[in-house]
């Protein structure tokens, strides 16, 4: 335990040198503007301190029906360390009974373009941070957008940061996703009821047909059918059907969803009031920016902000120059080449973009189930084959048939690979409800396939999709919150740090966009998407 701890101070002193020493090299290297955001309380002033980022020392409540395989000593330690880098301020739990007057109120709270003062308003100041913010610069007539690093002081105040890629006006956007009081709720809901959406499947002998219960983890309030997975140890059980064997399980299907909260939990995911809302500004929320201004070096952009939109066009800052293809041109990049995409249906989107852009890809009808898949597609004349899979248990669908669960890691392992080789995965959507760890376990197996699949055929070109922003109702924060996904995506890219992968980063993709949020990004958006991958697939000489 000595020499975990040792390790585990010494990554930590890393990760605090390399977030201070990014934060030094942005400000000092680019051209920023900076949005200074205050938040006050609903009526009574609360006791409160500073709270600094940590992981809680209570016992994980969901370990006590959660089976899971023991990690090796890195893949353990690994985990910890990622719990530790995504820790949230105040995610301790929070005190009964749930005061919302104490509670972040975003109508009396407002943010100012620096250098400036906060606007007077009616409210007590908070004094602890926490919340979830969003900030966008965004000008809809240019169709530009893109979006700033919120930096969280811990005392109620928060920065903004945001490169000034074009020329012209934009306008601030500052958005409220979360009050700093609601993120325990969701991490109390992951953590002790993890089984609080579950699944079913169908078990049938001749005649005698049984439905069961199904999830990653179950209570054992009766026998139990272990399906963990013997190549991943992915972990999936059902209830035993009364009559019927385990071997007699036929498909997957989604159930429903039950939570219980604590008083007032519930109010604190309203619409309106503190739930994805727009912060007011205290003066003036537009800005322009001069043509000095809009000169953007990639070298200084590494912990900024991936891309932005102008003209409607995604943009990269820095790494592999995005062009555009039309259908001649995506003809082109695709020819002779196998392109494999695994994960759930926002991956999905690209097989259809690209089913409909391309007239002679025909698809093969291979009976699935409307949304689940597999799908397969060619282009006899071109060499070109499509193929879209959805990943493994935890799947939220239309019923499939258990022969068809395949894992992304188990899928990987089966390619050749090689320069004709394109894989694209995504994985984030249906592991909302679920403690982080089940996540994490899941993205270790899949580097371990892309990583066997790399060394192997070291030209396959491997892309990954981060999860995005999505509307949000109480239903979809308590199952499937921006927070949660981001989270996520903290998750993703550190296990995928260093192997020769490529992201498509569908949160800034999405949120700099002009168009409403939706899980499902709209076409203009997926088209963007479409050409960052066939950039990575195809890139122009000199990237």
């Amino acid at each position: 335990m000595k020499a975990r701890d040792c390790i585990r101070k010494e990554y930590s002193a890393i990760f605090l040198f390399l977030a201070v020493a990014v934060l030094i090299l942005v400000l000092r290297n680019m051209e920023v503007l900076e949005v200074r955001t205050w938040f006050y309380q609903f009526q009574h002033e609360v006791n409160s301190t500073i709270i600094v980022p940590r992981v809680s020392t209570v016992p994980d409540v969901h370990r006590g029906f959660c089976t899971f395989q023991p990690l090796s000593p890195n893949d353990a330690l690994e985990e910890r360390l990622l719990l530790d880098s995504i820790a949230w301020p105040g995610t301790s739990l929070l005190p009964a009974p749930l005061s919302l007057e104490k509670t972040s109120d975003p109508a009396h709270s407002s943010f100012t373009i620096l250098p400036g003062r906060g606007g007077r308003t009616v409210g007590h100041p908070k004094k602890s941070g926490g919340d979830f913010l969003l900030a966008r610069l965004h000008n809809p007539k240019f169709g530009a957008g893109v979006v700033g690093q919120v930096v969280d002081h811990l005392n109620g105040s928060y920065s903004a940061v945001f490169p000034l890629p074009w020329e012209g006006d934009a306008q601030v956007e500052v958005t409220l996703v979360h009050p700093s009081e609601a993120i325990p709720v969701l991490n109390r809901l992951n953590s002790e009821q993890p089984d609080r959406l579950y699944f079913k499947s169908l078990f049938r002998s001749g005649s005698i047909s049984e439905t069961s219960i199904c999830n990653v983890c179950l209570r054992p309030t009766q026998p139990l059918c272990n399906y963990t997975d013997l190549r991943t140890g992915e972990p999936w059980f059902c209830y035993k059907p009364k009559k019927l064997s385990c071997d007699a399980r036929i498909n997957h299907a989604m159930g429903k969803y039950e939570q219980t909260f604590r008083a007032n939990e519930d109010k604190l995911f309203q619409r309106g009031v503190n739930l994805k809302v727009f912060i007011r500004a205290s003066g003036p929320n537009i800005v322009t920016m001069l043509p000095k201004m809009k000169e953007v070096k990639s070298s200084s952009m590494k912990s900024g902000p991936s891309g932005y939109y102008y003209q409607g066009v995604w943009r990269a800052l820095g790494g592999t120059t995005v062009r555009q293809f039309d259908n001649s041109a995506i003809i082109q990049c695709l020819k002779g080449k196998g392109v494999y995409m695994y994960g759930d249906s926002t991956v999905r989107q690209f097989f259809e973009y690209l089913n409909a852009a391309l007239p002679d890809l025909k698809e093969f009808d291979l009976h699935s189930p409307k949304k689940a898949g597999p799908y397969i597609s060619l282009d006899y004349a071109n060499n070109i084959l499509l193929m879209s899979r959805f990943h493994g248990p935890p799947i939220r669908i239309v019923p499939v048939s258990t022969s068809e669960l395949r894992y992304i890691a188990n899928e990987i392992d089966g390619l050749v690979g090689g320069t004709n080789t394109v894989v694209i995965f995504g994985i984030w959507a249906h592991f909302g409800t679920f403690p982080m760890e089940i996540y994490i376990r899941r993205l270790q197996n899949i580097r371990r396939a892309v990583a066997r699949l790399l060394d192997r055929a070291p030209g396959t070109v491997v892309i990954i999709r981060t999860g995005n922003a999505k509307v949000l109702s109480l239903s979809v924060s308590l199952t499937n919150s921006d927070w949660h996904s981001l989270q996520c995506n903290k998750v993703l890219r550190a296990v995928f740090k260093g192997l020769n992968v490529h992201l498509i980063d569908a949160w800034e993709m999405v949120f700099a966009h002009q168009l409403p949020h939706d899980l499902h990004p709209p076409s203009p958006i997926i088209k963007n998407m479409i050409n960052v991958i066939l950039s990575y697939v195809c890139p122009q000489k000199g990237d």
